[in-house]
């Protein structure tokens, strides 16, 4: 979707123009068309009626997130900047792991003294625009875009990355939830993750902790001690001793005031009050190493419940972006610089709480208050450099339009099952008002910068209503494409995937599978001499086993109801050219309306059953 002013005049002399582009992520053009012509988004119909309407484009192959704003930055597909998914797999193991950076530990002389920083580097092909650009002269300012961590060097210009950057345990986000509710099984990482902690009080205190960064030194000696064989009893006392030091945790006191409904919780060198439903300030949170190396972090708590239970939310540990543990902006000054000016910032590149509401551990209007917040992060950034005037091209982007879609597209489709009437009432109108909060802030650019200057909108992808989930691989089970040995796995979780601990594909049978599924929709060839267990000879057989693939994809049916699942499946050498299309799966499938991939499948989980009701949020 893209929308334009129109610049009054030329520009008399060369880089005298500015230009402004703002991203809304998932941003979907019907509904701002809808919105635009009921005159809810005033300064959208404003710059349409300037710019020549509302276009709406094309998405990706794939159509997803890190795919598509990788495809506007660099201006090619993604045959040529390698970005297919969130996730890719390690060809030989056919383990899942995050698709945009590989990553290398901090090292240590003496498993003591630091020599390196952590180091993080992009999978991401191509040339940036504002790259290009900065090459000839054009000053650039480069805001939260996704697909920009770690930060790439910008000739003449700044830029402060955005999603994949991650929070202070290297994942997407990891959230806390402190609760007398919770029984000890209910304990331990949920599958969105979640660190569930159970409070056992004693009289009016509990103690606790807050499960942090991997202690770099014992993971290396961790690793070192599995990779022995055989163990033997002392080699696992040795482990399981590791295991207890891996995460470095902080001590957590919380007294219950249980009249007074509120709680003090002392926490790193902080104590603070909070009183039921209110949200902490930014709070800061150091994470010791040794005695020569600190992680610094950066968290907000929020009060859930202090009556009859004490529920305690803490946010996912952000980096301090003035003492990031590696750069988080080029020059690596700036985010600190934007510290001193505007004070905490989030940092995490996805930074809206949808893994807890998912997990119902807050609920509707605390995952608002929350997403308000975040986006007001983002905007505050945004301004602040453009009202710097020290640019000729500004690029920033806001993520909430995607997250609140995610979280409440439910509550505007009475057909999806978790629809649910009493809140639809509440939050039916949540989508819209973030929007309208969009439009709010896009009047406040066009206020800030000269008549001149063209703004354009974008977004990377439309959004559609997720009811029912589909395994992937239980389909290529079913029609004999994948084997399975003994009982089904078991479900995966996101600590699994970042933890670097979980078990995948443990029961798959490779010498008799021919394709497997991982991400939002991938198929792979089990391939001989790409895939470490492959069986697939390339050329003709895999040409044929692709095409028997996409032929019976196209004829899966939902069993309950007919109703057809696929709409289209797309072939790597139709849809993608470039040096890195042989890192691309081999299919690519369009579900139908109401159908995506299950969370499991994501992770190259088969679960029982084929289709089920998409129960989350």
């Amino acid at each position: 979707m893209a929308a334009a002013v129109a610049c009054r005049s030329s520009p008399p002399e060369k880089f005298r123009q500015k230009l402004v582009i703002l991203g809304f992520d998932g941003m979907d053009p019907r509904l701002v068309q809808r919105w635009m012509d009921e005159g809810r988004l005033p300064n959208f119909k404003k710059l349409a009626a300037r710019g020549g309407g509302v276009h709406p484009l094309e998405t990706t192959h794939s159509p997803e997130s890190p795919t598509a704003w990788a495809s506007f930055a660099t201006g090619v597909n993604a045959g040529k900047h390698n970005i297919y998914d969130f996730l890719v797999r390690d060809t030989n193991t056919y383990l899942p792991d995050l698709g945009m950076v590989t990553r290398e530990p901090p090292r240590f002389i003496f498993n003591y003294i630091p020599i390196s920083r952590p180091k993080i580097t992009s999978i991401r092909g191509g040339t940036s625009f504002w790259v290009t650009a900065g090459r000839s002269g054009v000053r650039s300012s480069v805001l939260t875009v996704p697909v920009t961590y770690p930060p790439e060097e910008v000739p003449n210009g700044e830029l402060l990355s955005g999603l994949p950057l991650p929070d202070i345990r290297a994942t997407m986000g990891t959230f806390y939830y402190f609760g007398t509710d919770l029984s000890r099984y209910e304990e331990g990482n949920t599958e969105f993750g979640g660190i569930l902690k159970r409070l056992v009080f004693e009289g009016d205190v509990a103690q606790t902790e807050l499960v942090g960064p991997p202690n770099p030194i014992v993971r290396k000696q961790l690793r070192e001690a599995r990779a022995k064989s055989p163990l033997g009893e002392l080699d696992k006392m040795k482990i399981a001793e590791l295991e207890a030091r891996e995460d470095i945790r902080l001590p957590i006191t919380i007294h219950w005031n249980r009249a007074g409904k509120s709680a003090t919780i002392d926490i790193a060198d902080t104590s603070l009050r909070l009183a039921e439903h209110e949200w902490s300030k930014w709070i800061n949170l150091d994470f010791s190493i040794n005695l020569l190396v600190r992680v610094h972090g950066m968290a907000q708590l929020y009060l859930i419940g202090a009556g009859q239970e004490l529920q305690l939310y803490v946010s996912p540990v952000n980096w301090k972006p003035d003492k990031p543990p590696a750069p988080m902006s080029s020059p690596p000054s700036f985010s600190a610089d934007l510290y001193e000016r505007l004070g905490p910032y989030r940092t995490l590149g996805w930074a809206e709480a949808t893994w807890p509401l998912n997990e119902d551990r807050i609920d509707e209007k605390t995952f608002m208050d929350d997403l308000y917040r975040a986006f007001d992060d983002r905007a505050q950034v945004i301004l602040q450099r453009i009202d710097t005037r020290q640019w000729d091209l500004l690029v920033g982007v806001i993520e909430s339009t995607d997250r609140v879609q995610h979280m409440m597209w439910r509550l505007i489709d009475p057909t999806h099952p978790m629809y649910d009437k009493a809140l639809a009432a509440k939050f039916g109108d949540a989508i819209e008002r973030v929007y309208r909060k969009c439009d709010d802030f896009v009047g406040e650019v066009i206020a800030r910068v000269d008549p001149s200057t063209p703004i354009l909108i974008v977004s990377d992808h439309g959004f559609h209503s997720f009811r029912q989930s589909v395994n992937l691989n239980t389909w290529l089970v079913q029609e004999g494409f994948m084997a399975i040995q003994g009982q089904q796995p078991g479900e995966k979780t996101l600590q699994d995937l970042f933890g670097g601990g979980g078990t995948f594909w443990e029961n798959v049978d490779w010498t008799r599978t021919k394709a497997y599924a991982m991400g939002l929709g991938q198929v792979y060839i089990n391939l001989k001499g790409r895939e470490g267990r492959g069986i697939v000879s390339s050329g003709a057989e895999s040409k044929q086993v692709q095409d028997d693939l996409a032929a019976r994809l196209l004829t899966m049916t939902d069993p309950t109801t007919g109703a057809r699942i696929v709409d289209a499946v797309y072939k790597a050498d139709d849809v993608y050219s470039g040096e890195f299309v042989k890192n691309a799966a081999e299919l690519q499938v369009g579900m139908a309306d109401g159908y995506r991939v299950s969370w499991q499948s994501t992770l190259g989980g088969s679960p029982p059953g084929l289709v089920y009701a998409n129960k989350k949020k």
